[in-house]
């Protein structure tokens, strides 16, 4: 991104032309960036609270303004009462992706909570189960290259809203078919991408790794794998070769709502037709299932040996590289759990929060940090995470841009700046390449960064340890400094000259003129023997098939609890929002529909539902009213609805009062998209019911 500023103001902002990935433009929600850098509602001074927790009540005074001085003696003061009172472990640092820097994400925070003793989070709400299968078969996260996708004849998408949520790579796509290639969509929405697309395959949500099955099923039993790639490079494949036999498509068709012919065809395409890329997103692993769909997935390029082909294998995410070339573990410092507690401190998992603060572990948890996050919106459950945010007895801060669903339950709110007002290093989730994002503009009134406001924290509780005085680009040199081969040729003095860089995957000063990467043509995959595992023993351990399975959600059409509650809930992302971020702005707000319950006709009809109806969706954790679409969007059986922030909703709540806390297979990853529902027409004479 490319920002003007005049007079200390940005005026403009445009994607950056020079960048071989984004090319230019920017998607539509960070379009509108510069609304939520000038918005009247961002919060611009430390406040404490003097009124009882929740939203506000109209007219009513909720904060007062305090200095920084004052909010940190505050903030230090009671993490001590605590800790005297209940021991360290007591405080929970609850953060995750409001910032993707590598800096303002993970480094000073880290560095606090260990020195702390505060108990860990487990951070694996959005992505950890795909991430937990894909690395159970290739060992490491790494994938296809943005830029190779011109080259593939075959794209397969799977549960990937290209159009909404990854548009840098659309144009890619869009060259490989003026060349030829085959756009198909696997989703259970019809997305914008899925109605863009050569051939769109329904499914029914939880599904995926029958549907994968049922391919594998095909291709292996057709002789139509790469028998050569096989042998040489992957550990299993007599072990799935007799697993595959148990998933016909004639089975599988009953389970993912895909006829047999279509399974067959399908398998076929992509297996003959070279060279063929899959783009799986996180929508396959939101379900109860969803470690073990994504092995399935996986395992496909592996089996075709498409690995080898530029514009072949798969792209799920990038991050990995950035992972295994930056030095991470020099920004988070995890050894100063020693120094606090003598011992690692206990881990809780962020999914689970509803249930961590109304059914208390031992010690419970008495004070809570958050920043990066708005868990009053995001996550599951969220009738019991706002009953634990209202505890008298719970001391919360809040380090925030905006007054979100979280900060209606803080104690303190401390002002945070954007990332056009603090420096970062950028790695990607979706390319290789490395960037400096530079500070554009001082913070508006007294916003200061993560990193400053730990730093800050840390000097107020009196740690003295050095690693809290490092500046921002001693912490950028740092993580440079990894030995890693692909970062040869990249420091901060080149990052901050160039602006973007390409990991170095040649380890050669030539970078320049890349050659594509490829990271498994010859094996080299980042398990222990550098086979791809099609077999992985230590998923037995798990109690996990150690090959692969599918196994339907016990929240599904195939499970008992549908005879009370038939539908399956689809709990999508908008196409304009970034999860809850950007939802509180006007310009933003105009181009979602708010809402909605999109069904279909076949679900509406019985139940005498018509478009634009108000609607009761509910299930045992919660209900909520929204607005009838009737269109042709999801198949019979499957609802859906988008996630918004709970204040803009007239009832205060969002869609996550119907997801539940369950975890999924692998990853202890959040089950979103395992939900039953039950929708009638909204009765107001029963609303107190």
């Amino acid at each position: 991104m490319l920002i003007t500023v005049r007079d200390g103001r940005a005026t403009k902002i445009q994607g950056d032309s020079a960048h071989p990935v984004t090319r230019g433009f920017l998607c539509a929600k960070v379009a509108k960036y510069l609304d939520r850098v000038y918005s009247p509602d961002r919060v611009l001074y430390p406040m404490k609270r003097v009124a009882a927790k929740g939203p506000a009540a109209n007219g009513s005074r909720v904060w007062q303004r305090i200095g920084w001085d004052e909010a940190l003696a505050e903030i230090a003061r009671r993490f001590r009462e605590v800790s005297a009172a209940f021991g360290s472990e007591a405080i929970l640092p609850y953060s995750y992706g409001g910032t993707l820097g590598v800096l303002n994400g993970a480094s000073m925070d880290r560095r606090f909570f260990h020195r702390l003793g505060a108990s860990q989070l487990e951070r694996t709400i959005c992505s950890t189960a795909g991430e937990a299968g894909l690395k159970s078969v290739l060992g490491v996260k790494l994938g296809t290259e943005p830029e190779q996708f011109v080259h593939s004849k075959y794209i397969l998408v799977w549960a990937a809203n290209i159009h909404g949520n990854n548009v840098h790579l659309w144009p890619f796509i869009a060259e490989a078919r003026r060349n030829g290639a085959k756009l198909v969509v696997i989703d259970p929405y019809r997305t914008r991408t899925a109605a863009c697309a050569d051939w769109y395959l329904p499914i029914n949500p939880g599904t995926d790794a029958a549907l994968a099955l049922g391919m594998m099923h095909v291709i292996i039993g057709e002789g139509l794998h790469d028998a050569d790639y096989v042998a040489r490079h992957t550990d299993g494949f007599e072990q799935l070769r007799d697993k595959v036999k148990d998933y016909p498509p004639e089975r599988v068709a009953t389970w993912t709502g895909i006829s047999a012919t279509d399974i067959v065809k399908l398998a076929r395409e992509y297996a003959t037709t070279r060279p063929a890329v899959v783009r799986v997103n996180d929508g396959i692993q939101r379900s109860e299932g969803g470690g073990m769909a994504m092995r399935a997935v996986t395992m496909l390029p592996c089996i075709t040996g498409s690995w080898k082909e530029v514009g072949g294998g798969l792209q799920y995410a990038t991050s990995g590289a950035f992972g295994l070339a930056l030095n991470r573990g020099a920004l988070a410092n995890a050894e100063l759990m020693n120094k606090a507690l003598g011992r690692p401190a206990r881990v809780i998992n962020m999914v689970e929060l509803g249930k961590v603060l109304t059914e208390p572990p031992n010690p419970p948890v008495k004070a809570l940090f958050v920043y990066n996050s708005n868990p009053a919106a995001v996550c599951p459950d969220h009738n019991a995470v706002v009953k634990g945010l209202k505890r008298t007895d719970l001391f919360t801060v809040v380090h925030e841009q905006f007054f979100t669903d979280t900060t209606d339950y803080a104690d303190i709110l401390l002002p945070a700046t954007t990332f056009f007002e603090h420096k970062d290093l950028q790695g990607a989730y979706g390319h290789y390449f490395l960037q400096v994002s530079d500070k554009a503009i001082e913070p508006p009134g007294e916003c200061r960064s993560n990193v400053d406001v730990f730093r800050a924290l840390a000097g107020r509780m009196g740690f003295e340890d050095e690693c809290f005085n490092e500046s921002v680009d001693q912490m950028i040199d740092k993580a440079l400094d990894s030995g890693s081969g692909w970062l040869k040729g990249i420091d901060r003095t080149e990052l901050e000259k160039r602006g973007h860089i390409r990991l170095n995957f040649e380890h050669s000063s030539a970078i320049s003129a890349p050659a594509p990467f490829l990271p498994f043509a010859q094996g080299n995959f980042g398990t222990a023997n550098g086979k791809a595992a099609l077999y992985n023993a230590a998923l037995a351990k798990e109690g996990l098939d150690p090959v692969v399975q599918f196994v339907p959600p016990s929240e599904s059409r195939h499970s008992s609890t549908s005879e009370r509650f038939p539908l399956e809930l689809l709990a999508r992302k908008a196409d304009n929002f970034l999860n809850t971020t950007f939802s509180n702005l006007p310009s933003i707000q105009q181009m979602e529909e708010a809402d909605l319950l999109e069904m279909s006709s076949a679900d509406a009809e019985p139940r005498g539902i018509s478009n634009g109806d108000t609607v009761r969706v509910f299930n045992p954790r919660g209900d909520i009213r929204l607005t009838a679409k009737v269109n042709g969007s999801v198949q019979k059986g499957v609802v859906c609805a988008r996630l918004n922030w709970a204040k803009l909703s007239p009832q205060g709540h969002n869609i996550n009062v119907l997801t539940s806390q369950k975890l999924s297979d692998m990853g202890n990853s959040a089950t979103f998209y395992s939900v039953l529902v039950e929708v009638e027409l909204f009765k107001p004479a029963l609303a107190g019911n």
